[in-house]
């Protein structure tokens, strides 16, 4: 147990080293992940020696919990918004990249089985990075951000189908026979899990979600619960995280419990990239080089070419398809993940991990400065480009309208302003942490969501950009200074953020922070007795007609 705790502090400290030294690089750190493996594997440290299978089972931890966040990401709701262009350049990438990159691992001598199961992997592009990076840039609500962010989720859609796929292959055991078997027990477990989110979850995350450590839990169990289950029945444990998320995904409370997840599914994240980097030793480094070059190169040049002739054909700009397409130029987490089930089925057994774990470095660390200087890079191709004349092609730049006001709060200063904001026409967006308050006004038509603010990935998850005003109604200025710091810090400087206090030093921290405007409830309340004892005699009528008023306004 020493040896083992010794080991976690150790290899922890080797990747925050390597974290450090990635982040001044401008770099995603699931490169630091992958250094940090190489260095304390079998080549360097060789910090896991006898507890490979240990550190593996740590890793299996962190795939299920990614796909479980992933699956709560693929809101079935959804699906029907994201558009003939999402599925048109989602499924032609896929397709194109896949076909090319076979012929090419074909032509290096690749075994079949081995190549296919590499490009397919190198089909995905970085969901996770994509949206970091744009998201630092501010452009995802550009037109090209819009539909790469489209580009993604229909991505997704065909690698969760293709893991579902594969566990199921991978399970099947011999014969046509046991194949259909185990597709028959597969719908059916489906048939159940889709009623028991219409019907039965609802209620169950309804009563629970007072209290975030017991929603955490329970979604923990769920997700570990409903894998187990299927991986009984003989399904992948991966095909069971995935169809645990989805379960939940159309939950108001989703957003909430993914924010509570990500953090833990990202620490045995850290262990699964550091087991899939312990696996790149040096001695098969040169089997892995000259495979691994030819497939970044195309990666990085082929990939965003293929989607710009798509982007093309859809009547895009060529700045647009440009952008969209250099968003592209890296390779996903789940290429890793479909490499991870395909050698544990027994599929594949050579080189295939080193192979793409070299690609994976190599385009992430290069994609990243091709997406943060998008920009530059169409204006130095701009020649070319006017050597085929002007763009035929034009779209509407302006960003899609979000919400005009977000209201954090709903109870008696909140509502009020709802309903104000419900008069003037504004359109608004409210986030409250009591799930009855999210029902009710769910049931009156008001977008709600279920959501600590002090909880930065949960604040991570909002749409805030394009929103004109920020209303805080809650008591608790920590958690307003939290907002504030994030809406300053990360969305704009200008937006007009009020607070809500009710001591003077609360006060001068929230407009310390960056408030526009900070509410004092008490003195509010002052104002409105003081007004009415003047407006109205005092008599016993006055004060049951005020009375009245008040159980009204409360009501």
């Amino acid at each position: 147990m020493d040896s083992i705790f010794i080991q976690i502090s150790t290899l922890l400290a080797v990747t925050v080293g390597a974290a450090f030294l990635i982040r001044l690089l401008r770099q995603p750190l699931i490169v630091a992940y992958i250094v940090a493996g190489i260095i304390c594997g079998p080549y360097l440290l060789n910090l896991l020696r006898g507890d490979q299978h240990l550190y593996e089972a740590f890793a299996q931890f962190g795939v299920v919990l990614l796909l479980f966040v992933i699956g709560l990401n693929l809101n079935l709701n959804h699906l029907r918004s994201i558009g003939r262009i999402s599925l048109v350049t989602g499924l032609g990438q896929v397709i194109f990249t896949f076909s090319i990159g076979l012929l090419i691992l074909l032509g290096l001598g690749m075994q079949w089985k081995s190549a296919a199961y590499l490009a397919v992997a190198i089909t995905f592009s970085s969901t996770i990075i994509i949206m970091k990076l744009l998201s630092d840039k501010n452009d995802v609500d550009t037109v090209y951000g819009r539909h790469t962010i489209g580009l993604m989720l229909a991505q997704d859609m065909i690698a969760v189908l293709l893991i579902i796929g594969l566990g199921i292959v991978g399970s099947g055991g011999e014969g046509p026979v046991a194949f259909l078997r185990l597709g028959l027990e597969t719908a059916a477990a489906i048939v159940v899990l889709a009623l028991l989110s219409r019907h039965v979850l609802p209620r169950v995350l309804s009563s629970i979600a007072g209290s975030s450590e017991l929603l955490f839990l329970f979604s923990l169990a769920w997700c570990f619960g409903v894998a187990s289950l299927l991986h009984w029945f003989g399904l992948s444990l991966e095909v069971g995280a995935v169809i645990s998320g989805i379960a939940i995904s159309s939950s108001p409370f989703q957003l909430e419990i993914a924010s509570r997840i990500r953090p833990l599914r990202d620490f045995f994240l850290v262990l699964f990239f550091v087991v899939l980097g312990s696996e790149m030793g040096f001695g098969n480094l040169s089997h892995v080089l000259v495979p691994s070059v030819v497939l970044s190169l195309f990666i990085l040049i082929g990939n965003p070419l293929i989607l710009f002739m798509l982007f093309r054909r859809l009547r895009f700009t060529r700045r647009n398809s440009l952008l969209a397409g250099l968003t592209a130029a890296q390779v996903s987490e789940f290429g890793f993940i479909l490499l991870f089930a395909g050698r544990n089925a027994g599929h594949i057994h050579g080189d295939e991990v080193g192979i793409f774990t070299v690609v994976a470095i190599v385009t992430i660390f290069s994609s990243s400065y091709l997406i943060t200087h998008n920009e530059r890079i169409y204006r130095l191709l701009l020649p070319v480009f006017a050597l085929f004349g002007p763009d035929r092609h034009r779209q509407d730049e302006s960003p899609h309208a979000c919400y005009d006001a977000w209201v954090v709060g709903c109870h008696r200063i909140g509502r009020r302003v709802v309903d104000g904001l419900r008069l003037m026409g504004r359109s608004h967006a409210v986030i409250d942490f009591d799930p009855n308050v999210v029902k009710k006004l769910q049931e009156d038509g008001t977008t709600c969501l279920f959501g600590d603010i002090a909880d930065v990935e949960f604040l991570e998850g909002l749409p805030l950009d394009g929103a004109r005003l920020v209303v805080m109604t809650i008591p608790s200025v920590d958690d307003q200074l939290n907002m504030i710091r994030h809406v300053r810090g990360k969305v704009s400087q200008e937006m007009p953020i009020v607070a809500n206090a009710y001591h003077d030093h609360e006060s001068d921290a929230l407009y310390a922070a960056g408030a526009s405007l900070v509410m004092r409830p008490h003195l509010l309340g002052g104002h409105w007795i003081a007004d009415a004892l003047v407006r109205e005699p005092w008599d016993t009528g006055s004060f049951v007609r005020m009375r009245q008023r008040l159980k009204e306004e409360l009501s």
